[in-house]
């Protein structure tokens, strides 16, 4: 087990830059620097800086020059867009990753953190999949394009803290849930499919819902809020070389996973599942002694955090019609 070198306290006036902000990881991190006092908050759409756009990234990075970066943009999906869009997943986030790094490299930024994802592992790993793991044996055909993507960018953040000396840091977290999601299919993640599946055969009456493969596999879940705890403790307290899984050590079948959401939504159908479709990889459960023991560990439980994500779906979505 690694175990980093304990950091500075970011200073809560310091200018932060949180990189996509206003999606699902964004939105959560924003919420919760704002509620632990930072004051200078340094914030772009997509539609007012284009991060794949190398020379306005570079022109936003040295008139801003914040002392913190947290790089949570990106372009994220479900299996389904994974695998049908695997040349726009990996171009995209490789242009958005090379582009903010470099730029914050040419700021001279002290703190950078890169957020990942637990599909950079490989889809047979050990099972609690520790940091070692990396690279180690194949990816899961599915989402390769994208994990390779982001095991790029870990390795640019360890060549930029060994060939520069800046402190940055990277974390990949388990698969995310919570509000301001993407609840549009295909694109979307698993716990938001099925959250927008089941409030929709619930309201039209439905006598059965039909969900992709066996049900078979076990998916680690964390809530978004908690990630975005995780993060501001990570930056406060850690730097090393060595990427951070952030997880809950615990999974569920992803069949109990829709039998937890189909309760919540108050669903009493039928569900079905279509083995004609992939399951992706079998188990995908993290190794979290690294983070527990820099003294951090989730607060939500799953059965909360899904009554939180179905209550907010349903009254920003579902009831907006969008």
């Amino acid at each position: 087990m690694t175990v980093g070198c304990p950091a500075e306290r970011l200073d809560r006036s310091s200018p932060v830059y949180v990189a996509g902000h206003t999606g699902l990881v964004g939105s959560a991190v924003l919420r919760r620097f704002q509620a632990a006092g930072f004051t200078d908050l340094q914030l772009r759409s997509s539609r007012e800086l284009d991060l794949t756009d190398r020379d306005a990234t570079f022109e936003f990075m040295l008139r801003g020059r914040p002392h913190v970066i947290v790089l949570a943009a990106a372009k994220v999906g479900g299996i389904l867009a994974n695998n049908t869009y695997p040349a726009d997943f990996l171009s995209q986030n490789l242009q958005i990753q090379v582009n903010v790094l470099d730029a914050a490299v040419a700021a001279e930024v002290p703190r950078v953190l890169f957020l990942g994802s637990s599909c950079i592992y490989p889809k047979y790993a050990p099972q609690p999949i520790p940091e070692g793991a990396l690279l180690t044996g194949p990816l899961e055909p599915t989402n390769d394009a994208y994990a390779i993507a982001k095991i790029a960018g870990i390795m640019q953040v360890q060549a930029v803290r060994r060939q520069y000396g800046l402190r940055w840091i990277s974390a990949m977290p388990t698969n995310l849930y919570g509000p301001h999601d993407n609840f549009a299919e295909p694109d979307c993640h698993m716990v938001a499919a099925l959250i927008a599946r089941y409030v929709e055969a619930q309201r039209t009456g439905a006598g059965s819902v039909t969900n992709w493969g066996t049900g078979s596999p076990r998916r680690e879940l964390l809530h978004v809020d908690d990630l975005a705890a995780a993060c501001l403790h990570l930056l406060d307290h850690y730097d090393a070389d060595q990427h951070v899984n952030v997880g809950t050590g615990v999974d569920h079948s992803i069949k109990e996973i829709a039998e937890i959401v189909a309760e919540t939504v108050g669903y009493v159908g039928q569900t079905r599942w279509d083995a004609t479709k992939p399951d992706g990889t079998p188990r995908k459960l993290l190794d979290v002694s690294v983070l527990r023991s820099s003294g951090w560990a989730p607060r939500i439980q799953l059965h909360e955090g899904v009554r939180q994500t179905v209550d907010w779906y349903r009254q920003e979505v579902a009831c907006s019609g969008v």
